[in-house]
């Protein structure tokens, strides 16, 4: 097997890598462990969010964005600190450019299209020069994952049928091949077949061995699947592991290839830096082992650690992932909650994945109206009333012994009355349009909002008011997600070995790579990054690789 471009990993970075290295006429091997209906990877499931800046969307929602204030908000967050955040800082710089010049142009010119309420994720820490963002960049496709997907599946299809790509499911790659110090291809297992659904554990029997020839990039992904791995990255500033998750990502997320290719002789940098989630649900129809959904809460849920305590300010639901991570961590407890009412639920709480949007995924107006209609979205009803994490009751001392029974046996019980207390409290402050509660104010600044004010954010009112109920709580458990570092790579998508020169024949974008440079966001995410990355890394590396190989 000789190409010359080899592409292992046929998740979105691999794609967009594969599309762009074929239309600059090279042949191409895309190489996957998984089958072919696993294509387009983690995509396929996620909300398809991207990260824009001064977008005509925001324009048209009021929202006043610049590049200027884009940076301030992402190298805030990042917090670069490091001597090899060298090429991190680098691709920030890069890719920033890129958001707020032509992403948007060269997707659309490929039949993406874009939801026009942008969304306000990760809304910070309290401070203008730290962590957040400034304002609403989360912008969803229409169509989310599947729709991100489709025009790069599209691409690569008809560069299949024109006999510029060839496809090698179910290989798996075992090793690089090394002669005078670079990368010449790859060697593997080939799996036996496969019809299992997308997402669910495959087989790993062996049938035979392959090799191929031609300089490589390295799409496959980060570690998130194996939750062994992931306690074994857990840095000391998020506190210790948690003994228990839920996935957020399927199991063939395994971080094989970063070890194959550090093995070879690249660069991993800031393998510590990680992203997950502190919203996640058990899912009640799980489509893989231990299946995790992400809540994407609106700002008015009260959220208490496992004992009942409120979390301080700025952890109040959608601002600081990272942050909160590390308070919680702090607790000993592997989980928290959120108290909330029915009529925060029906207008606040979304879903991550593609599989929970069906309105969305499927392009279907008439049931997207139904989001503005009384009653929580079909998804969100279906875990309110089938979720092992939900409790639904018409009064507090009802609601409690609900908590109480499916919380952990080593937790202390939550007390009625210190529940009450901290509600009543903060029903109080609802009585002005002036408050000195910091989670009070923020409900009412996102209001100030078009867009959360039309679908995001409920109005403002008392969680003990009978008319807003019932009352609900909702266990959190920790999700795991995304690698922050990865593969250290120059700004032409090459592989850098560990004294700093780039190592010939060898690429690598997306996940694997840190989205970038080993790691472009630093410490923390802005949000609607992480395809964006993927998009970003694998156009650069498909280009710079085919202009090797020419």
């Amino acid at each position: 097997m000789e190409a010359d471009v080899i592409v292992v990993g046929a998740g979105l970075a691999g794609l967009v890598a594969a599309a762009e290295a074929a239309d600059l006429g090279r042949s191409v091997l895309l190489l996957d462990q998984e089958g072919e209906q696993s294509l387009g990877g983690q995509a396929f499931w996620s909300l398809g969010g991207l990260f824009l800046v001064d977008s005509p969307e925001q324009r048209r929602m009021g929202v006043r964005d610049s590049l200027d204030l884009a940076r301030q908000d992402w190298f805030g967050s990042a917090q670069f600190d490091r001597e090899e955040d060298r090429w991190p800082r680098a691709w920030a710089e890069a890719y920033l450019d890129f958001a707020a010049g032509e992403k948007r142009s060269w997707l659309r010119e490929q039949g993406h299209r874009l939801f026009p309420v942008v969304g306000w994720a990760e809304r910070g820490d309290g401070t203008a020069t730290g962590h957040g963002n400034s304002v609403p960049r989360f912008h969803l496709t229409w169509g989310t994952g599947p729709g991100v997907v489709a025009p790069f599946e599209r691409r690569v299809r008809a560069h299949a049928d024109a006999g510029r790509i060839r496809f090698g499911f179910r290989h798996r790659v075992d090793g690089l091949l090394v002669a005078d110090g670079a990368v010449v291809g790859v060697r593997g297992s080939v799996l036996e077949p496969t019809t299992v659904d997308r997402g669910r554990p495959t087989s790993r029997t062996v049938v035979g061995d392959f090799e191929a020839r031609g300089p490589v990039v390295i799409t496959s992904g980060g570690i998130g699947g194996d939750l062994d791995l992931v306690r074994k990255a857990w840095p000391e500033r998020l506190g210790t592991p948690p003994r228990r998750m839920v996935a957020g990502v399927p199991a063939h997320v395994d971080g094989r290839m970063l070890t194959i290719t550090e093995d070879a002789g690249a660069s991993v940098v800031n393998p510590d830096r990680m992203w997950h989630y502190v919203e996640g649900l058990r899912n009640w129809d799980p489509i893989w082992e231990n299946h995790g959904i992400r809540i994407l809460p609106g700002p008015s849920s009260l959220w208490l650690d496992a004992a009942g305590h409120r979390l301080p300010a700025p952890y109040f639901p959608g601002f600081d992932t990272l942050g909160t991570l590390r308070h919680l961590r702090r607790t000993g407890y592997d989980y928290s909650w959120f108290v909330l009412t029915q009529k925060i639920i029906e207008k606040e709480f979304a879903l991550s994945g593609s599989e929970q949007n069906p309105d969305l995924t499927g392009k279907d107006v008439k049931l997207l109206l139904s989001r503005v209609r009384k009653g929580a979205p079909g998804p969100v009803e279906a875990f309110k009333q089938h979720g092992d994490d939900f409790v639904v009751a018409d009064g507090l001392d009802e609601l409690v012994a609900g908590m109480n029974r499916i919380a952990d046996d080593e937790v202390p019980a939550i007390e009625v009355g210190s529940l009450r207390g901290l509600m009543e409290a903060r029903d109080r402050e609802m009585d002005n349009a002036f408050t000195k509660d910091a989670q009070v104010m923020a409900i009412r600044s996102a209001r100030r909002y078009r867009g959360d004010r039309l679908i995001r954010v409920a109005t403002p009112h008392k969680l003990l008011d009978p008319a807003a109920g019932p009352l609900i709580a909702v266990r959190l458990n920790i999700l795991s997600r995304k690698t922050l570092g990865g593969l250290e790579t120059d700004l032409d998508a090459r592989c850098v070995r560990s004294d700093g020169a780039p190592f010939p024949g060898l690429y690598a974008a997306g996940e694997v790579a840190g989205f970038g440079g080993g790691g472009m966001m630093g410490y923390n995410a802005l949000e609607g990054t992480f395809l964006g990355g993927c998009l970003f890394s694998g156009r650069v590396a498909g280009r710079a690789v085919a202009r090797q190989s020419g």
